[in-house]
């Protein structure tokens, strides 16, 4: 049964670890839900074990340990962050995944989530409604990471019958923690100067539109691939997922309605060059289809929330 299962989350600390981890714990209580990452948190996690997954003897020793039976491995350097070192980011991102998998072969794991990212887009794929099948020629070391992660996650599936389920998560918007560099964390950043009574300078255009999605929409968006039956997964290497579109611009202008004296300028960096080999928007077709996949929260929606969130944590 469902109460039966103990969970692994490795990089509980970031972005997506922190919001992932209550939900998890309701799910499946928080004695069935471990925390890991390269140190803990103050206070620390319910349950947490010090973890670094390029390690794979300490990965397996903690899985035993705790006879964890999924594993959601979230830990990796990010598409800006991953351009300051991009062999470190290679080695990090595709020794980690490795270990997973390899973890999930000999210990006969029941399912693995694996995230992916439209970082594995690039130019020749279509910017307008992107599909699931498009060549993927990304032009960043994690984008690079992530198409080489899809394919081995697809190889143990086949070869050693793994399930290892994906999703390709757009730019991820949450209160929750602070981003953790990624080149869509601008739209974080507003919110929070916003907020914060402070004016912001963009790294991007204001016209350079993007796919995101709402913190929670990706937690119900990976919680339901996971809970699917295994014969209803017809994408074995990532499934795209889509939330909203929007540009820096529309963001600004949404935030003005709540923060008239918000003021916001636009100075691209190097980042401007990756979002401009990203996809505009996003086919889901196959997630909707597969496992009835369909966002909540448009940009009206999530900045309503952010704010909200973001005021009382002020406040706080």
């Amino acid at each position: 049964m469902m109460n039966k299962e103990k969970i692994l989350v490795i990089g509980a600390n970031g972005q997506i670890g922190t919001a992932l981890l209550p939900k998890l714990q309701e799910i499946y209580g928080e004695d069935g839900v471990i925390a890991s990452d390269l140190q803990a948190t103050n206070p620390p996690k319910s349950v947490f074990e010090t973890l670094d997954a390029t390690q794979p003897t300490a990965l397996q020793a903690l899985i035993k340990k705790h006879n964890i039976t999924q594993v959601y491995h979230l830990a990796a350097v990010l598409s800006a962050k991953g351009e300051a070192n991009p062999l470190q980011a290679w080695e990090i991102n595709m020794q980690t995944l490795l270990n997973v998998l390899e973890a999930a072969r000999n210990l006969n794991l029941k399912k693995v989530f694996i995230p992916s990212s439209i970082a594995v887009f690039g130019e020749s794929a279509p910017h307008q409604f992107t599909p699931q099948q498009a060549y993927l020629d990304p032009t960043t070391v994690y984008g690079i990471s992530k198409v080489a992660a899809e394919n081995w996650c697809l190889y143990y599936h086949k070869r050693y019958q793994v399930d290892v389920r994906s999703l390709r998560y757009p730019g991820v918007i949450g209160y929750q923690s602070l981003p953790g560099g990624g080149t869509t964390d601008y739209a974080v950043e507003m919110y929070h100067k916003a907020v914060a009574g402070e004016n912001y300078t963009c790294y991007l255009q204001e016209n350079t539109r993007l796919p995101m999605i709402y913190m929670e929409d990706v937690l119900r968006a990976t919680i339901e691939l996971m809970e699917a039956p295994a014969d209803q997964i017809s994408v074995r290497t990532s499934y795209n997922l889509a939330g909203t579109s929007f540009t820096p611009a529309e963001l600004y202008e949404n935030i003005k309605l709540l923060f008239p004296d918000f003021q916001c300028g636009f100075v691209p960096d190097f980042r401007q060059a990756i979002a401009d080999s990203w996809p505009e928007s996003i086919d889901d077709t196959s997630a909707q289809k597969d496992w009835g996949w369909k966002p909540k929260f448009d940009l009206s929606q999530i900045t309503t929330e952010m704010i909200t969130h973001l005021s009382k944590q002020l406040i706080g």
